[in-house]
């Protein structure tokens, strides 16, 4: 046989056999990374909802609240909502978003707030971009520092509603400030920051049921207590003055927490009509709970139950928004209605504390009801919406980790408040007006202004 016939055949033959390999290489696929999109619809939800989140606050909570005080103090609560606003619309775009959401991923204080890198938004530019919770699609990171701002405006001015009619505007003004700084900041971060305590135990809070609800509330319920109760509190008539301005805003209220619960989605998509129609059905639900307990309990049934059971309901809806389904939308927003009915209607003269306006009973209450009840109606067998592998998420496991984070929100946000109140003061010789300025009201005595003729 020729050698040369012989060595070629062989050679031949490995060739053959090496095909498969050569045929599995070439089709593997070829993983690229794709640079992740802005897409404009995102873009647009995110700025009607910021938008509409303004509206909520000014004018919204300013005239619920207006409407709830004596026509002698309405101006004040104006005033004290409107130009919160503004002072810490300044403060958050000074520190307030740097350490929220910049600065190290771990180490030092990371857990608790972030640091100055993007001071007075340093660095933020129109090609940086904030992340989303859908891989490959992104936000230009300043719709997401303009929207993240008006979370920190609501969050500080719901304050006003627990010490109304009595607190000097400056020491208000200072307090806010100092709350904001070492209460909410830090709080933001902690659940919504990728380093932050709650945010890697895995707390869920879709909206703000810590951040800004029970942290808000615990907040209003000391500086309340910090500054004692209103002149003739529980010893005669405090009633509210105008309750069709509070019916205006409530429907300003839940018209703004539609950008408040389902722009927290930060895209539009199937998950944001989720966390939409579930902010429909809470308040709903809040709504016919408190008119049927007030019914059951009082007598009857009144605008202004209707108008606090929506707003509990909502309160309670917020940090369960993406998670739950319609039918624990339902039954949470009910439970949160039956629930702050009973705080404002027997835990309040029960303790006698003067929360003018139930922040506390409402707020902080109802986000601690919307907090823990998180944890069931994310259940998937419950018709839930639960971050990760459905068949592994656990009721038990996630109500300890929402339980901690509840605990942690009332102890913090509870420290904070009542050192800033011994701050102002100290700084202004008492946070109260004098009682005559009380008795002539604060829109005379805190602003030369009668809101009526």
């Amino acid at each position: 046989m020729n050698m040369s016939k012989v060595l070629g055949g062989a050679a031949l033959a490995s060739l053959l056999l090496a095909l498969p390999a050569f045929a599995q290489e070439a089709a593997a696929p070829v993983v690229e990374e794709v640079a992740a999109v802005v897409d404009k619809g995102d873009v647009a939800w995110m700025l009607v909802s910021t938008m509409v989140v303004i509206v909520m606050t000014i004018p919204g909570l300013a005239l619920f609240y207006g409407g709830l005080v004596r026509a002698k103090n309405i101006l004040s609560v104006l005033t004290q909502v409107f130009l919160g606003f503004c002072m810490i619309s300044i403060l958050w775009v000074a520190y307030g978003y740097s350490l929220a959401f910049a600065g190290p991923t771990e180490g030092g204080l990371s857990a608790f707030v972030g640091d100055f890198s993007k001071f007075f938004l340093s660095g933020v530019t129109l090609d940086s971009r904030a992340a989303t919770f859908s891989a490959g699609f992104e936000l230009p990171e300043m719709v997401f520092v303009v929207f993240q701002l008006t979370f920190a405006c609501i969050t500080s001015t719901l304050i006003v509603g627990g010490i109304a009619e009595r607190m000097k505007f400056g020491a208000l003004m200072a307090f806010l400030a100092i709350w904001f700084t070492f209460s909410y900041i830090p709080m933001a971060h902690m659940v919504w920051s990728g380093p932050g305590l709650l945010f890697g135990l895995g707390a869920y809070d879709f909206a703000g049921g810590t951040v800004v609800h029970i942290n808000s509330g615990v907040a209003a319920l000391v500086a309340a207590i910090v500054l004692g109760p209103r002149l003739g509190y529980m010893k005669e008539p405090i009633a509210p003055h105008n309750l069709v301005w509070t019916y205006v805003g409530t429907g300003l209220l839940w018209f703004g927490w539609f950008g408040f619960n389902a722009g927290s989605n930060l895209e539009a998509n199937a998950l944001t009509a989720v966390a939409l129609i579930n902010t429909v059905l809470a308040p709903a639900a809040g709504a016919l709970a408190w008119a049927i307990g007030e019914k059951i309990t009082r007598g009857h049934s009144s605008t202004l139950g209707a108008a606090s059971g929506a707003v509990a309901g909502l309160v309670a809806i917020t940090p369960a928004a993406g998670f739950a389904g319609v039918g624990g939308a339902i039954i949470l927003g009910a439970i949160a209605g039956v629930v702050c009915l009973w705080a404002v209607v027997n835990l309040k003269p029960m303790l006698k504390y003067d929360d003018s306006l139930d922040v506390f009973g409402i707020h902080g209450i109802g986000g601690i009801v919307g907090a823990l009840g998180t944890a069931i109606v994310a259940a998937p067998g419950l018709g839930g919406y639960p971050l990760g592998v459905a068949e592994e998420y656990s009721i038990g496991s996630q109500f300890i980790i929402q339980l901690t984070g509840v605990g942690i929100a009332i102890v913090w946000s509870g420290v904070v408040a009542f050192v800033a109140m011994l701050i102002v003061k100290a700084i202004f010789g008492g946070a109260r007006v004098p009682e005559s300025s009380e008795s002539d009201g604060l829109d005379l005595s805190s602003h030369g202004e009668r809101a009526y003729n």
